[in-house]
């Protein structure tokens, strides 16, 4: 198990992750959501030990994580860490870097594991070549591999797929986050995207100028957003001033998802369209009603300036909520 106490750790700009506790039991996934610049790069690195913290503790199973005033290599050896930068050698192969970190004792292992990242992360028509000439997304691929070929106890991940083709990246993350609870690997990754974090973390903590706004499972953090930052991490969102749409509600703003508001006719609240986004299964409009923008799914395209009347549907609301 990772127990985080109150860590903190502060780089000279005073930018950084303050007071950060949690819990992850073996084999759970934890995503470290926010903005830019909201210390998730340092917290991911703080647990793997590169840092000498200001305060707080890490530990691992009780054992103590701790930074390069400890080690004279940093970082925890039951851990892998794969950041924004990649550690990868350059003049060698695609399966050569993957098999770094295995043992030599074990050639006929060795292959059998390697093959099986090399197919598991569609690495089979580069396997050969050197990492040198392989694009960002291959090298962000072989990365991952080289991390998980001797497993680790625990994997820490920076922005895991920013590099990755979209083409390629549904099928990846399903393929690497089976892959880790299979073999029954913790996880902890930072992330900017929705379709990493609720499809595949067991809680999430949303980050906000260094510090935990936010730490539940993570169905709850996005059914019941503590604020309109946090929602706002998922996409699209409404504010809802309660008493205006006469809700019955014990707060004045309600969050509301442009799923959760729907078009009527005859009755409800008037609005004019501003725009009309194709999203494929459906459309994202943009509403003015009473001078403030609002954002409805749609099922057909509506030209900018037509009048359309919408309702919130109290009945979805309540759903998520509870």
């Amino acid at each position: 198990m990772l127990n985080v106490k109150q860590l903190t750790y502060l780089h000279s700009s005073n930018a950084g992750v303050s007071g950060i506790s949690f819990d992850l039991q073996k084999g759970e996934h934890l995503a470290v959501i926010g903005e830019s610049g909201c210390g998730k790069s340092t917290l991911i690195k703080a647990l793997y030990g590169l840092f000498d913290l200001d305060k707080g503790k890490i530990f691992w199973n009780g054992e103590p994580v701790l930074g390069p005033a400890y080690n004279l290599v940093p970082g925890f050896s039951k851990f892998k860490h794969l950041s924004q930068e990649f550690d990868l050698m350059p003049f060698t192969t695609t399966e050569e870097n993957i098999q770094k970190f295995l043992s030599r004792e074990t050639p006929i292992q060795n292959q059998q594991r390697s093959d099986e990242l090399i197919e598991l992360f569609d690495l089979e028509e580069v396997k050969h070549q050197k990492v040198k000439t392989l694009s960002g997304g291959q090298k962000q691929r072989v990365a991952i591999a080289q991390a998980l070929a001797k497993p680790p106890e625990l994997i820490l991940l920076d922005e895991p797929f920013s590099h990755i083709d979209q083409f390629l990246k549904p099928k990846l993350r399903r393929r690497l986050f089976e892959f880790l609870k299979q073999e029954n690997i913790s996880c902890v990754f930072a992330t900017h995207d929705a379709d990493d974090v609720l499809p595949f973390s067991d809680s999430t903590m949303v980050l906000k100028s260094g510090t935990a706004i936010d730490y539940r499972p993570t169905k709850e953090v996005y059914n019941q957003p503590k604020n309109h930052y946090c929602a706002s991490l998922f996409g699209d969102l409404n504010m809802i001033d309660a008493k205006q749409f006469n809700i019955k509600s014990n707060v004045q703003h309600i969050i509301v998802y442009p799923h959760e508001m729907q078009l009527v006719k005859d009755k409800g609240f008037t609005a004019k369209v501003k725009s009309s986004y194709f999203k494929g299964s459906h459309f994202l409009l943009e509403v003015v009603c009473a001078a403030k923008n609002y954002y409805i799914h749609s099922e057909t395209y509506l030209k900018k300036g037509c009048s359309i009347n919408f309702e919130i549907d109290l009945a979805k609301i309540e759903k998520r909520l509870n």
